[in-house]
């Protein structure tokens, strides 16, 4: 290893802490060269910390010699480098975070303590001698059944993850869909010691590729436009309606990418959506496809970065988190159902993985496709402004057709959990034509709230209500546990009515449960499934329910995430119950995100041979929202609400940060809000023009003005001009973090927030 010369040398390092500076430290005596992107060891008080070092300073400094040596270098060669590093930076600069936080948002968790660098070969199982010897005694189940696929041979992960089989010999695969969670079969069979997980080398994991569908002249038109901008930044917004097959597109541009020698990057929003992408992926492409998401372990998700770094990694699906891989080959970058908020970080470093991904996309030079059925209302703007080309997929792929949409109008109708009589009965007559039934219902739990019918007490939750709002607890397992789903506290549903002592406690609405619970009543005969968080919580849960349902006749009881890119050709009705609350919303965004949801939900209806139908169930039939959207569909809508928008000097016509405080009390998050003010109206006066000012609102209480036992309070800024906004919090926030009032309080700045609450 090499030494240094005597001459002080100084690290500036960024340290994963919520302060807005770098701390200097002497490079070590010894060790790999620093370089900025490396990974140091630091002493820092009476611990040891992992940074990153943000840039070297050489110094001859009288002081140098008095700051303490860094432990050590970590890396032989930086993590962070070229684009990525530069890329970071700027992601630091545009959401006032510290350096050090933005580069271990980029970290999964080994590297980010300090582990070095994982192998990056495959991993596959295969029986030990005691296996083979024991196959034919054990009992019938899944441990079984992957013993049995085994005994002809090692199998590797991917292609188990992909529902195939095969032996160590590519040539082997063949198409097996029936092993459902093999993990937990291979874990049992390991502690049996019947089975091992062995290294293999990567290359062995590739699928044999599979030939798709022949394109429609719309998809190919959109594929030749994507493929003509292979060579240079360009953002096209891929512009489809449900089932016209915009996956087929990006498929056809990975290819290409992937016959140039380059990597791939695909983000999508859900995690329950990564499985059945990466298993067609798998069997499209032929090559490795790998996974970056919360459901992975921290070491898959430390080799998947690993792998990625090295250029081993050719394609990529992930959620929003793998924004931050390295693309040393980058070609091209996909977001799918960009439109999404899962895309938003609301807490931690604030960014939004569609819009660094854009920003990544240019400093790589590469083409970026944004893909949705309802695009975000930015990214059509752009679109319109001539800054994206503006690609559409206007009819569905193959011989589906859309579907009939239907409004019922449920007013002083009798209701059963929520249920008109004329929605039980579409739901028998699919049934009855041996179809599928989507109940869509984006409430989960039993009932909205429980409620006395003797006094009207309901329950409320202890930490998140305040004396002038109630935040009311929801009812789940069948009336049995109360819960808030805004800070988690649960507690028994109580057998009398605390203030009055009364028996009449009633649970009153509907959730997914209360839903779940009257179809299996009135369908006795029928299979019900309910998808939502409280059902998905394992590991491939969504993929394997969803398996398990198949095509035969049943009924879907869910949420808004299957209402995200999942394709059940069997699905013949879509019932949406419950829109009500979203009309009438305070929030400003909250039309686009309903008339996206409404739209995404009911292009689940009729995606194969049989024909959809969706019934939106109301108390308001005749709301202007639903109005558009049924006379002229999604881009109608969004045309007049970009229009109001517009009118209304709101994004994206102007541009947002939002600056939150919490504080057990409210006088003290208040206090610090004020103070912030002063220091962001007096930057904004450095400015000449007047006439673009900021403008500010509050203090505020948010929306939701507790949660967790902390009063909320916040400050709005809006300007029209963007570079100004950032001009002026880059010149007030020095001065707001060294207010006294910023140490009684929690604050937070997001910058472009979507979420007002």
């Amino acid at each position: 290893m090499p030494d240094f010369p005597a001459s002080p040398r100084l690290l500036r390092v960024a340290l994963a802490l919520p302060l807005p500076r770098l701390f200097d430290y002497l490079a070590p005596d010894s060790g790999p060269e620093p370089h900025p992107g490396s990974r140091v060891r630091v002493p820092f008080g009476p611990r040891e910390r992992v940074g990153v070092i943000a840039s070297l300073v050489d110094s001859t400094q009288a002081d140098a010699p008095a700051l303490k040596p860094a432990f050590a270098i970590i890396d032989e060669t930086p993590l962070f480098a070229g684009e990525l590093l530069t890329s970071l930076r700027w992601l630091a600069r545009y959401t006032h975070a510290p350096l050090g936080e933005v580069f271990a948002a980029a970290l999964p968790g080994p590297l980010r303590h300090g582990e070095p660098l994982p192998d990056t070969h495959a991993w596959a199982w295969q029986l030990t001698p005691a296996g083979h010897a024991a196959v034919d005694r054990l009992r019938a189940g899944r441990p079984r059944e992957l013993a049995s696929r085994l005994q002809t041979g090692a199998v590797d992960e991917d292609r188990l993850d992909a529902g195939t089989s095969a032996t160590d010999s590519p040539d082997a695969a063949v198409a097996d869909t029936t092993l459902a969670d093999w993990r937990a079969a291979a874990r049992s069979l390991a502690k049996r010691g019947l089975a091992e997980r062995i290294a293999v080398p990567a290359s062995q994991a590739a699928p044999t590729p599979q030939p798709g569908p022949t394109l429609n002249p719309e998809q190919q038109a959109a594929v030749d436009t994507v493929l003509a901008h292979r060579h240079g930044f360009a953002p096209v917004l891929l512009d489809g309606v449900t089932g016209s097959g915009k996956t087929e597109v990006y498929l056809h541009a990975i290819g290409d990418c992937l016959a140039r020698g380059r990597q791939a990057l695909v983000l999508v929003p859900e995690i329950g959506l990564t499985p059945q992408l990466l298993s067609r992926f798998r069997a499209r492409l032929g090559v490795p496809v790998h996974a970056l998401h919360s459901g992975l372990s921290d070491g898959e998700r430390a080799r998947t970065w690993a792998a990625c770094l090295r250029g081993e990694a050719r394609v990529v699906v992930g959620t929003r988190s793998a924004v931050f891989l390295p693309l040393p080959d980058a070609g091209i970058i996909i977001i799918d159902e960009e439109h999404d908020g899962s895309f938003k970080q609301l807490d931690g470093i604030r960014y939004h993985a569609r819009d660094f991904a854009l920003v990544r996309a240019k400093a790589l030079d590469v083409p970026i496709v944004l893909g949705s059925a309802t695009p975000s209302l930015e990214s059509l703007r752009n679109a319109q402004a001539g800054r994206y080309a503006h690609l559409r997929l206007g009819r569905r792929a193959g011989h589906a057709q859309p579907p009939q949409v239907r409004v019922l109008d449920v007013r002083k109708r009798p209701l059963l959990a929520g249920l008109s009589p004329e929605l039980l009965e579409a739901v028998g007559q699919a049934l009855a034509a041996d179809g599928q039934v989507l109940v869509f219902k984006n409430r989960r739990g039993y009932a909205p709230v429980l409620l006395c019918h003797d006094c009207g007490w309901s329950a409320q939750c202890r930490h998140c209500s305040t004396p002038a709002q109630g935040t009311p607890m929801t009812v789940h397992a069948g009336g049995r546990r109360l819960q808030c789903h805004h800070c988690g506290a649960r507690r028994p549903t109580p057998n009398a009515c605390p203030d009055c002592g009364g028996l009449a406690l009633q649970s009153q609405g509907a959730g997914t449960e209360r839903i779940e619970e009257a179809l299996r009543e009135r369908f006795p005969d029928v299979p019900v499934l309910r998808i939502d968080r409280g059902t998905t919580r394992r590991r491939d849960a969504l993929e394997q329910h969803l398996r398990d349902f198949g095509d035969t006749r049943g009924i879907l009881v869910g949420t808004q995430m299957l209402a995200k890119g999942h394709d059940l050709p069997n699905l013949t009705l879509v019932a949406v119950v419950g829109i009500d609350e979203g009309l009438f919303s305070a929030d400003f965004r909250a039309p686009e995100k309903l008339a996206q949801l409404l739209i995404q939900v009911a292009g689940r209806a009729g995606r194969a041979d049989k024909p959809g139908l969706v019934l939106l169930q109301t108390h308001h039939p005749e709301h202007p929202l639903l109005s558009t959207l049924l006379s002229g569909g999604y881009g109608a809508f969004a045309q007049l609400e970009l229009e109001q928008r517009g009118a209304a000097v709101f994004p994206p016509f102007a541009h947002l940060a939002m600056l939150r405080a919490e504080a057990r009390q409210v006088e003290p998050a208040d206090a610090f809000l004020l103070a912030a003010r002063r220091a962001i109206e007096q930057a904004d006066r450095l400015h000449d023009d007047r006439s673009s000012a900021l403008e500010i609102s509050g203090p505020l209480p948010a929306p939701m003005p507790r949660r967790a036992g902390y009063q909320r309070s916040q400050l709005l800024l809006s300007g029209i001009h963007r570079q100004r906004l950032h001009t002026t919090l880059d010149t007030a926030l020095p001065a707001i973090h060294a207010l006294p009032e910023a140490r009684k309080v929690r604050w937070s700045l997001d910058v472009d927030p979507i979420d007002l609450y």
